[in-house]
């Protein structure tokens, strides 16, 4: 489906700067935001709704590089250690 909006100019360059820092098109940031207004509107309410929701929008295993989180998280925090010692 396609929709025309004419848009107050103010809001249109506000959703153009958002976009851009994600580097997305502006049409893909305005489906985005359309597409996440049902989760904003009812929040996961426990732990278990979270993670359902990460699933669905596949954060959960989106680095199916990293196989050992904990030894990963090690090798961050001590990379960043070494960044704040120069």
């Amino acid at each position: 489906m396609s929709i025309n909006l004419d848009l107050p100019e103010e809001l249109e360059n506000e959703l153009c700067i958002e976009a851009s820092e994600l580097n997305l098109p502006l049409s893909e940031y305005i489906l985005r935001i359309l597409s996440t207004r049902q989760v904003l509107a009812n929040p996961p309410k426990t732990g278990a709704e979270l993670v359902a929701y990460w699933q669905s929008e596949g954060i959960i295993n989106s680095r199916p590089d990293i196989t050992d989180s904990q030894a990963y998280a090690r090798q961050l925090r001590h990379e960043a250690q070494m960044r704040s010692k120069l």
